[in-house]
Parts: structure tokens; sequence; C-alpha cells
């Protein structure tokens, strides 16, 4: 089938599950329901309240307004699927959906970067603090995360949409960038190196300041005070169990992508496919509203 001709793509990871569709259908509603009230609490939290115009609380409101970004990406679509008995998907919205959930991993990744760099400054910097992490900087890595992730993504989109395809099966639940560039029967190679390059820089990107971050904090909890390691602690810990919780999830997507995981059963690839975008939307105000004493009193 050609690329000119194609107008759809099925989705073949659904499968029959007779009225247990409507137990399904009930269960994600729910999950997407919790995910938008708190994460949408949080963000008028924020803004609303002055006391909060904090460079830490900005960067969590960049935070939960990604996790709405990205769940509106994936759970409107998931619920429509459930209910359908036939699953397919318009090519031009199935490309929309890769540019919300793969921009959307690429700003959560260097959000959280920016934030351990602020970590940093509060501990390591603090007399420096309200100097070097003025509102206007905070703004501006802001803006330019989101840009970043943005105009990085729409290069390898750029490159899929080029393709011709030979195929229309997605062994997925939802549309995935490197699912659709399997499906091609022209040249890949260049899909292929751009791929490898662009997670590379992706990775490495957000990477390096997180790094650089942490072996500063840890050199200051080991050489400071029971005061300072308890800060470190207490202003650290929700980012790093995000952090590693928000890796995990995108590891697994990018294996499952790129290599054979027929071995794995089916229930644990769909589990750990949608890990990454339903448990981060959901873990992050968990964390962060019972962690930060300012959100949970002013909540």
């Amino acid at each position: 089938m050609l690329n000119s001709t194609l107008s759809y793509f099925s989705l073949a990871a659904y499968t029959s599950v007779g009225t247990l569709r409507y137990f399904y259908f009930m269960l994600i509603a729910l999950l997407y329901t919790v995910i938008v009230t708190v994460n949408t609490s949080l963000i008028v939290i924020i803004c609303m309240n002055r006391g909060l115009h904090e460079p830490m609380y900005l960067f969590l409101c960049s935070l939960f307004v990604n996790e709405l970004y990205g769940s509106t990406g994936l759970f409107p679509f998931l619920l429509l699927q459930i209910l359908s008995d036939i699953h397919t998907v318009p090519v031009h919205f199935c490309f929309l959906q890769i540019f919300c959930l793969h921009t959307y991993g690429k700003v959560e990744f260097c959000n959280l970067a920016v934030m351990s760099y602020d970590r940093y400054l509060a501990i390591c910097c603090p007399l420096q603090y309200n100097t070097r992490m003025t509102s206007n900087k905070v703004f501006i890595f802001i803006g330019v995360l989101w840009f970043y992730s943005f105009a990085q993504f729409l290069i390898s989109l750029s490159l899929n949409i080029r393709l011709t395809r030979c195929g229309n099966i997605i062994n997925s639940l939802y549309c995935s960038n490197y699912h659709i560039v399997k499906l091609a029967c022209s040249d890949i190679k260049v899909n292929n190196i751009y791929g490898l390059f662009a997670t590379a820089v992706i990775v490495l990107v957000p990477l390096l300041p997180i790094l650089f971050s942490y072996v500063k904090i840890l050199k200051i909890c080991f050489s400071g005070s029971k005061e300072t390691r308890q800060k470190a602690v207490s202003t650290c810990t929700p980012h790093l169990a995000s952090l590693l919780n928000f890796t995990f999830g995108c590891c697994f997507e990018i294996l499952q992508s790129r290599f054979d995981m027929s071995s794995v059963p089916g229930m644990v690839r769909i589990i750990l496919s949608l890990y990454f975008l339903i448990i981060q939307p959901l873990l992050n105000p968990i964390m962060y509203g019972l962690r930060m004493s300012k959100i949970r009193q002013t909540y």
C-alpha cells in the first residue's frame, strides 16, 4: 500500500475482551479524571498564590502542564478505542498523537533536568540563588526547554511523514514514531541514523546537568551539616523519584519499539508501554503535593 493511498492505521494490540471493555473504560476514565483534577488543582494553586511564585514552583507548574498535555494526547484516544469494535486511526491523527506523546516525553526529561539545576543552586549556592535564578531566567528556561523539545522532534516527524509505507498494521495501543517507520518499504537509513542521534541528544542534553547537579549536591551532603543534609533529602527525594520512574518507563518503551519483545507476555508489554504515560502524571502531583510543605499547606 503506497503512502499516497494510505488513509488509516490499524492497532493490532487491542484484543476482544467482551463486556470487560466497559470495566476498562471506567478504569481509564477514572485515571484520566484523577490526573486532570490533581494536576489542574496544583497549577491553579501555584498560579493564584503569590507566595508560590518562586523558581522551584514555577518549574513544577511547567511540569504539571506537561502532564496534562501528555495525558490528553493519550487518554481520550484510549477511551474511544476501548469502546470501538474497529481499532483504526486516521493517518493525520496518528501523526498528531505521535507528536504529542513524543514531545511530552522530551519536555518531561528537559524539565526534570532544569529542576535538578535549580536544586543544585538552592543547596550548593544558597547566597547566590536569588541572583542566579531570577524569575526572568525561569521563564527563559521554561520557554527554551519547550521550544527545544518541539523543534527537535519536528525533524524526526518530517522524516517519518515523507516515507512510503507498504503496510498499516501497528502492534501497539497507540501511535508511536518508530512503529510507523518500520512499516516503510522505502529506505529508512536516514531515519535510523537520525533516530539514534536524536535519542542520544535528548538523553545526553538533560542527563549532563542532572549528573553535574547531583554530584555537587552529594558532595555538600557528605561535607555539610545535618541541617544541610536534611534540606537536600527533603527537596531532592520527589525529584529523584520522578526522574527514576520516568527513566524506567521510557527505557522500556524505547527497547520495545527498537527490538523484538515477542518473548515478553502480551499483558506485560501493554502495561509497560503505558507505564510512563499513566504513572508519571499520577506520581508527580502526589509526590510534590505531599512532600512540598508550602503546596500542602496552601492546598
